[in-house]
């Protein structure tokens, strides 16, 4: 029998008994007994070894609860000083962040990271006050740790530099034609805007005359003269008149936020508040409604605050209710329409004589009316026959025969002409469909397409890219139509406000009641039997009488979306609704779909995207119609039943956070299936690649597999070479999962093996996303390849990484030659990555002369984002220079052992052409950076925030 260690037992048991306060002071004098007369005098055996291991921790404890409360008060000083520093810092803010200044960047970051702290301290204190005797010693610990974590802070709170640096541009200039006439008003309004004599100019006309163009070239010339004004705000307000919308929309442009829970009268005064703070110039476009300056929190413009506010509207008695100085935007001249009508058209039509007749006659049966000659000549462009001009100049005057100069008809028939000269009842269709959103809304095009699609209003074809493909066809006739228009946001268009009018009026069988902040459903005698569309998006219905259920058997499209306080629809509702194809209830809160929904033997399209509280859905197996199901971000947790039975199912997107499985049978039966995407945060699916050879017609997948073992069979399958685009994810989708109950993910050493792997399914990737692996060494293993293609993930853009503590570099030389195509590179978070590109082996084997320089090529990297790699040294080795002709953006930030940026330190007299911005955190990071070009720190500086 082994002797039984003597020492061990009763250190050990400390942690099981609670130890009266005397035995501290007895534990602790035992505790330096030993290290004075054992472990530090040398007298080494077994069991002073695991003394050695117990004692040193556990006079730390000792130690943490001894001076626990001196360590807390220690803690609440010193917040109390970062406080202090905070208050100081923010109250210097208020009076240095007006005009054209703003907060540095460093500065936000230490604000945040203060009041951070505070939160954490708030916890801490809160344990603390219901600590028991032997928890003490944890929150001890803890304790030294937030001072620790607030003395970093307070070193970090001094800004010799200053608190503030000059503001870029206010705002981004508006989307804009080429300004035709209207020279004299424009200078007009220009003079209101720049001189003493007005402060509010309301600038009117008819609808299609020209008052938004003018004013938003106005706008972008505004924005040049940095003087002037602090912010040039810009709001489309249209009807109705939404309060709450207008007045977060002013906030937003003036870059602040008012409170989502306050009401109209605090927000207005909080508003004002604001307003007050800045020398503004208020642009509030195509206003329908009388309001009041102070209903709506707006700072009344004087000559002493330097204030301006221009309104566009139809109406002059809007204008004049808030004391504006009117001016009157009357239609073009005739040579003026001349120039417009002949940009519009093209003016290789200059080059066919026998047009000029008809063209010129055309152009003034547009009645000088902007609106009118743009819609129309576009209409016309790329028409050279004769006889089509000949009839088109007829039914252009059949249309205006009997309209009142000075109307709104006047614009409304010119306009239906372009209507009608829409080449088939498909694109007609389409057009008349985008009136269903709310007025001056921005669309997304692709969601346009998707909804011509699900309307049925694109002709079905054997795949789903044809249909795709031919929306786009016609979102682009519609375009160069100039019926539809660019919208601000990139890859958006809009209707006119006059367009969308006209519109409305061709289809009488539409009810549009779209962002008109409706609290309840419009009553049963305003829905007309022969109602064929209905849009009550983005309102506020709450919800639905239980008695409504409404007779309308020819209506095929019902859409509800974004009804956010939308909790239940009556079980009767859709009971009498036989005709109806497309339901869109995205976005709404209801918890369950009434059991009258699964009479709908007709629906063709079933959207129910972020309906979160969704929780129960009645069997689906009646309708045999559905062709698209779209779940994304509902709360259900089984898949409903009747989906295996929908055999015309195309479309089905199960991204469903808490879905549990998918079971296996469903996939098999829905040969239609042209489109599946499959996700959960709350477990991983199984999903087989055997279940999906079966699904001949499948064009997009995306979903989430078990592991780099199915991920490799599914490529091995081909199956992938049958789509059009895929995404697969593996191991859980979430953000901020735990790495440590990912046991699979413990096993990945690398991500694509050459050697098991499907090399055209590698070079068909065009994003990766690699996160929370702390065991992968290496992107791709070439090992045991005997000769490696060079075109190795050719046809990566993206390429993103978190978190894989033992990854050392990022991408080999041999690799790189395959990246091409990359155009985004983040790294964040790895905690021992020490370059970005080196070679396989020892650099030196690579390099025999040390005066070589080796040039790393990446000519489409638009950015290089580098954040928290506390190891890294070096972007390349260190006789290497990266090109890249393209760079956008760089960003480095908390990388304290690098010193050396190839990627920008070669910079010719000017810096690269493509260069914006270059952050830098912390600051000394920058000063520290060794450059080859001694010209290259002051090159590139301007670029530096």
């Amino acid at each position: 029998m082994p002797k039984t260690k003597p020492y061990p037992v009763p250190l050990l048991c400390f942690f099981a008994l609670p130890p009266a306060p005397p035995i501290l002071d007895f534990l602790t004098s035992f505790c330096q007994f030993i290290w004075r007369n054992f472990l530090n005098g040398g007298h080494c055996n077994t069991n002073l070894e695991i003394i050695k291991c117990i004692a040193t921790p556990t006079c730390r404890c000792v130690d943490y609860h001894r001076k626990f409360k001196l360590d807390v008060e220690d803690l609440k000083s010193k917040l109390r000083d970062l406080n202090s520093r905070k208050k100081d810092v923010e109250t210097q803010l208020q009076a240095e962040v007006c005009s054209q200044k703003q907060v540095k960047q460093q500065v936000e970051d230490w604000l945040q990271d203060a009041q951070r702290i505070n939160v954490e301290i708030q916890q801490v204190e809160q344990r603390v006050d219901n600590a028991s005797f032997l928890s003490r010693a944890r929150l001890g610990k803890l304790v030294r740790e937030k001072i620790n974590a607030v003395d970093a802070i307070l070193q970090r709170g001094s800004f010799p530099e200053g608190l503030v640096v000059d503001k870029p541009a206010t705002a981004l200039p508006l989307p804009v034609e080429n300004l035709e006439g209207e020279v004299c008003v424009k200078e007009k309004i220009w003079g209101y805007l720049t001189g003493n004599e007005v402060q509010m100019t309301g600038v009117c006309g008819i609808g299609g005359v020209g008052k938004t163009t003018i004013m938003k070239h106005i706008h972008n010339e505004l924005l040049l003269m940095e003087s002037r004004f602090d912010k040039v705000i810009w709001v489309t307000v249209s009807y109705p008149l939404n309060v709450v919308r207008l007045q977060h929309e002013i906030a937003k442009g003036m870059k602040e936020n008012l409170l989502e829970n306050e009401d109209q009268q605090r927000r207005a005064s909080e508003l004002m508040e604001m307003m007050g703070r800045v020398k503004y110039a208020l642009i509030l476009d195509d206003v329908w409604q009388i309001f009041t300056l102070e209903d709506v929190g707006i700072l009344r413009p004087t000559v002493e605050n330097g204030c301006k506010i221009v309104i566009t509207s139809r109406k002059v008695d809007v204008c004049k209710s808030i004391g504006c100085e009117i001016v009157k935007v009357s239609p073009l001249s005739k040579e003026e329409s001349l120039n417009l009508f002949l940009d519009k058209v093209g003016r290789d039509i200059l080059q066919v004589p026998e047009l000029e007749g008809f063209w010129k006659a055309m152009m003034e049966e547009c009645a000088g009316l902007p609106l009118a000659i743009v819609v129309i000549a576009g209409s016309m462009k790329g028409v050279t026959d004769v006889h089509e001009w000949r009839h088109a100049l007829n039914e252009l005057r059949e249309c205006v025969k009997a309209t009142t100069e000075g109307s709104e008809d006047e614009i409304f028939e010119r306009l239906k002409f372009s209507y009608d000269r829409l080449q088939g009842s498909d694109i007609q269709n389409c057009f008349l469909s985008c009136s269903l959103y709310a007025e001056d809304y921005e669309i997304r095009r692709d969601n346009l397409v998707e909804q011509w699609i699900d309307e049925g209003l694109i002709e079905e074809s054997r795949s789903r890219r044809a249909m795709l493909d031919k929306g786009r066809t016609i979102l682009n006739r519609l375009e160069n139509s100039c019926l539809l228009e660019k919208a601000y946001r990139e890859d958006t268009i809009k209707m006119h406000d006059v367009v969308r009018d006209m519109a409305l009026r061709i289809g009488p069988q539409f009810m549009v009641k779209a962002r008109m902040k409706l609290i309840e459903i419009p009553d049963e005698h305003e829905w007309t039997e022969n109602l064929e569309k209905v849009s009550l998006m983005q309102n506020e219905i709450s919800d639905i009488p239980t008695n409504m259920c409404p007779n309308y058997p020819i209506l095929t499209t019902l859409m509800l979306q974004r009804n956010s306080k939308l909790t239940q629809i009556p079980d009767c509702f859709f009971a009498n609704m036989q005709g109806l194809k497309c339901l869109n209830l995205s976005k709404t809160s209801i918890e369950s779909l009434p059991h009258s929904i699964c009479n709908l033997e007709n629906l063709t399209t079933l959207l129910l995207r972020d309906c979160r509280q969704l929780k129960h859905v009645p069997c689906l197996a009646k309708l045999k119609a559905l062709k698209k199901l779209d779940m994304f971000k509902a709360g259900i947790d089984v898949v409903p039943e009747g989906i295996d039975m929908l055999v015309n199912l195309q479309y089905l997107d199960l991204r469903c956070p808490e879905l549990v499985e998918l079971p296996t049978q469903i996939l098999g039966n829905l040969f239609h299936l042209q489109h599946l995407t499959v996700y959960s945060i709350s477990t991983t699916l199984k999903i087989k690649g055997e279940e999906l050879r079966g699904l001949k017609k499948l064009e997009t997948f995306a979903a989430q597999l078990n592991d780099l073992q199915v991920l490799n069979n599914y490529a091995k399958s081909n199956h992938f070479k049958r789509l059009s685009n895929y995404q697969l994810v593996v191991g859980q989708v979430e953000e901020d999962f735990d790495p440590s109950s990912i046991d699979f993910s413990k096993e990945i050493r690398c991500v694509v093996d050459m050697v098991t792997s499907s090399s055209a399914f590698i070079n068909n990737l065009e994003r990766l996303y690699l996160d929370k692996l702390p065991n992968l060494s290496v992107v791709v293993n070439v090992e045991g390849v005997e000769a490696t293609s060079p075109h190795i993930l050719s046809n990566l853009k993206l390429f993103w990484m978190s978190e894989c503590s033992t990854m050392k570099r990022l991408f080999s030389f041999e690799l790189l030659q395959g990246l091409q195509n990359l155009e985004e590179i983040t790294v964040q978070n790895c905690q021992q990555m020490e370059e970005i590109i080196g070679w396989e082996g020892e650099e030196e084997n690579h390099t025999a002369d040390a005066t070589t320089t080796t040039t790393f090529t990446l000519p489409k990297l638009r950015l290089l984002d580098l954040r928290n790699l506390p190891e890294l040294k070096r972007t390349c080795p260190t006789r290497g220079v990266m090109v890249c002709d393209s760079l956008q953006q760089l960003q480095i930030r908390e990388c304290p052992k690098l010193r050396r940026i190839p990627l920008v330190g070669n910079v010719r007299p000017s810096p690269p052409a493509a260069l914006k911005r270059i952050h830098i955190k912390p600051k000394e990071l920058w000063e520290s950076l060794e450059w080859e070009d001694p010209n290259a720190k002051n090159v590139l500086q301007p670029f530096v925030y």
